[in-house]
């Protein structure tokens, strides 16, 4: 079978033209195949990350609130949340029998003076008579002594009034310091007595609050540099601590830690530290919750986000680029103290060092070939787009 020579040269371009599209196709489909990937170069910097500890928040004083004595709630003078100064009638119980017994103790002291203005009487005529030899020294001393006998039976009666007044006067509970009326389980009523479980209500002064945290033994070390320096001294050197609240809001007023128990719980292997935060809104109440967060300043150091590393056996990684953009699992050494979103570098990577931070754990593997993106940019193309 002949083939003319103008069929055979059109075949031949056929020919060559599929294979430079079938080639062309295979590149394409390599290069979609490589994916595009954020990565960031590494730099030192001055950063600051933040060591935090859950906390509980207490008032300056929180002061349970307790009858002296026991009778019926006749009165609740204020509400639960209320504002209240020092001195400031919170309840009143029943005075009846109160009222009773001071009336009383007054009838006795007036029937005590008169028995000693009698006694003296006696004791007088008794000594004229005594001067005069009519009567004998033991008469006379016998009406001494019925003086005194009436005299201490009159400082009995008054301190026995004493005594009813300060109880009818304990009745009328007021507030033993400027703060906030907590929970009032009892209410007009009730009998109130001072060996109840439950007191009447908790005033609590907020004008400063007290956030309540624990730190351990190796934290109490690196606070005082091993032992170098006093407790005291550390503690006065410590920046300012932020407090975050339950909402994750930062509360707007920095505070200062005011001391760390010199005792370590045996069972937790703790320290007790209490900071001091204003509190001139009120803002915060006993009973809050949050997380105190201690500055740590890192100078001339790396620092690289916690979402571009991964850890084998403890031990944490990243993937750095080589020159042929082939991702490197590198291992790395971080700082113990971390924020939560990004780790110190001490070992592992050195400025100008590429490391990918998107994908780690999921679709990034060693030895794999990616398009790199600057993180950076891409971040706020993200944002430009939302």
């Amino acid at each position: 079978m002949k083939i003319k020579a103008s069929n055979l040269t059109c075949l031949s371009l056929a020919i060559a033209a599929m294979s430079l599209s079938s080639c062309g196709g295979q590149q394409q489909q390599q290069q979609a195949m490589v994916p595009s990937l954020a990565v960031m170069t590494v730099q030192t910097s001055d950063s600051e990350l933040h060591n935090t500890y859950p906390a509980t928040i207490k008032g300056k004083t929180d002061i349970d609130i307790r009858p002296q004595v026991t009778g019926f709630i006749t009165k609740v003078h204020v509400d639960e949340g209320q504002h209240v100064r020092k001195g400031q009638v919170l309840f009143t119980l029943d005075q009846v029998q109160f009222q009773a017994a001071v009336d009383q103790a007054e009838a006795a002291v007036n029937a005590a003076k008169t028995a000693v203005s009698t006694a003296q009487l006696t004791e007088a005529n008794k000594r004229k008579l005594l001067d005069k030899n009519i009567i004998s020294e033991y008469e006379w001393q016998m009406a001494a002594n019925q003086l005194e006998q009436a005299k201490a039976q009159l400082s009995q009666a008054q301190a026995a009034l004493t005594t009813a007044r300060k109880n009818l006067a304990y009745t009328t509970v007021t507030a033993p310091s400027d703060g906030v009326v907590g929970t009032i389980p009892n209410r007009e009523g009730s009998l109130a007595s001072p060996s109840s479980m439950q007191p009447l209500t908790t005033v609590s002064d907020n004008s400063d609050i007290y956030a309540y945290f624990s730190l351990n033994e190796k934290d109490i070390l690196e606070l005082t540099d091993g032992g170098t320096k006093s407790l005291t001294e550390a503690i006065a050197a410590m920046p300012a601590v932020k407090l975050t609240l339950a909402d994750g809001s930062t509360y707007p007023y920095e505070g200062k830690v005011a001391t760390v128990s010199g005792v370590i719980d045996n069972t937790t292997g703790s320290a007790s530290v209490r900071a001091l935060f204003d509190n001139p809104s009120g803002m915060l109440r006993s009973g809050n919750t949050g997380q105190v967060s201690i500055p740590v300043m890192a100078h001339d150091a790396i620092a690289i986000p916690q979402k571009a590393t991964f850890e084998i056996q403890d031990l944490k990684y990243v993937y750095t680029l080589n020159d042929s953009n082939f991702t490197v699992p590198t291992p790395i050494q971080v700082l113990p103290v971390n924020d939560g979103k990004q780790y110190i570098v001490t070992s592992g990577l050195n400025p100008g060092d590429r490391i990918v931070v998107e994908g780690i754990g999921t679709s990034v593997r060693g030895n794999m070939p990616v398009n790199p993106v600057d993180a950076a940019a891409k971040a706020d193309q993200a944002q430009q787009q939302q």
